[in-house]
């Protein structure tokens, strides 16, 4: 899927090591993926981005082959300011301290923390089908609860939520992959078996409900507290137009409450845009993104 992009693991400031596949010349871009995938899900335009650009794609910690480290009782572990830091980490090592970066799902949430944190480290910023976490829970009704259900059922304290997805995990997987897109065959049986392959693990999954656990606490604190803070690069919003984004919330009016540069469109299709339209994908990036 990814010939030519070489992997390697980095060690961060935090003692864990990150798993990150790098291909390609030029500018670097950093791409953030979310849940429950791992960097695979780049590989349909990571070629073509890798013509024009260093190419940077890591496991967020908790995913994929990177690092997993314990729970801890304030989720501090998987706050988004501890993700941000890892990809300032990674990218310090690969001494590419200055990069463009794309973040789809949780990707896109530690790249809004990212930006906000070390803001002279980001020169763009494109987040892909999300709306600011504290503006979507403060919008919540029971419309987005029935479809976005897993965000209230990943957040249930240690192991409920463990225990029954653990129970089958590939069911899981594969059904929130199915509700979530709008395409069918959209993903490849190559990225589904590598899916497959890193949800198996238990630490795993019990790293990204804790994922999740930090977005309903410690990363709402520190929301709460940047709450006048705005991103200061240029911010790309794109969204599946038959997704629940694109359906239940005015994403580019979200996201112009906490960045002062924004635009953006809808794409057609569901939460998955680098795999269930590509090709619109990589054009509204490579329109955005400086070569």
């Amino acid at each position: 899927m990814l010939e030519g992009f070489a992997s390697s693991k980095v060690k961060t400031a935090s003692g864990i090591e990150i798993h990150v596949t790098v291909g390609g010349r030029g500018r670097p871009l950093l791409l953030l993926h979310g849940y429950p995938q791992t960097h695979v899900m780049w590989h349909k335009i990571a070629p073509d981005l890798a013509k024009i650009f260093t190419v940077v794609m890591p496991d967020l910690r908790g995913y994929g082959d990177s690092g997993k480290p314990a729970p801890d009782d304030k989720h501090l572990n998987y706050s988004k300011r501890t993700m941000a830091q890892d990809q300032i980490d990674v990218m310090h090592a690969l001494s590419l301290p200055r990069f463009q970066a794309v973040g789809h799902d949780r990707g896109g949430r530690v790249l809004h923390r990212l930006c906000l944190d070390h803001p002279d480290a980001v020169e763009r910023a494109a987040v892909l089908d999300i709306g600011p976490t504290a503006s979507m829970y403060a919008r919540t009704d029971k419309a987005f609860a029935t479809a976005y259900f897993h965000w209230f059922f990943l957040i249930q304290p240690r192991d409920l939520p463990e225990r029954m997805i653990g129970a089958d995990p590939e069911y899981w997987l594969g059904r929130l992959l199915g509700h979530w897109s709008r395409k069918p065959g959209v993903f490849t049986e190559a990225a589904m078996a590598e899916y497959r392959r890193c949800f198996r693990d238990p630490a795993g999954i019990t790293a990204t409900c804790e994922d999740y656990r930090a977005a309903a606490s410690i990363d709402l604190e520190h929301d709460r507290a940047d709450a006048q803070k705005r991103v200061a690069c240029p911010l790309m919003v794109l969204w599946g137009a038959e997704g629940v984004v694109g359906k239940m919330f005015d994403a580019l009016a979200l996201w112009r409450e906490k960045a002062s540069d924004v635009s953006g469109r809808a794409l057609p299709c569901g939460h998955f845009l680098p795999e269930e339209a590509p090709r619109e994908t990589l054009a509204a990036l490579q329109e955005f993104l400086v070569i």
